[in-house]
């Protein structure tokens, strides 16, 4: 799969908990000014990593239920799944250059 999806309260334990690859979850809202500045870096990664990680964006205005479960409380978010655990977390702006370092570490 590449580019990022869409994941919701109700698809989140089938498509990140129970899936296949690791997965990097984007947790933003539309009006998030920082959101619309990281989106674009989390697509790229996307293309990058594609086959590799699974990318998905998940609005928080919309899905509360996993919001709260993970106590993401500022946005943008970027929380990173391996093997149905939570490996990282990231909150606020970050260059690419560092979402590669965390990514690299949650595979390895």
């Amino acid at each position: 799969m590449s580019g990022t999806h869409e994941v919701t309260d109700t698809t989140f334990e089938t498509e990140v908990v129970k899936g296949d690859l690791p997965t990097l979850v984007d947790f933003w809202a539309p009006w998030c000014g920082p959101c619309r500045m990281v989106a674009p870096i989390v697509e790229e990664l996307s293309e990058e990593y594609s086959g590799r990680v699974n990318f998905y964006k998940l609005n928080t205005d919309e899905n509360p239920s996993i919001t709260a479960k993970f106590g993401v409380r500022s946005i943008p978010a970027l929380l990173i799944f391996k093997d149905g655990q939570l490996k990282d977390t990231v909150v606020g702006f970050r260059p690419k250059s560092d979402l590669k370092k965390r990514l690299e570490s949650a595979l390895s």
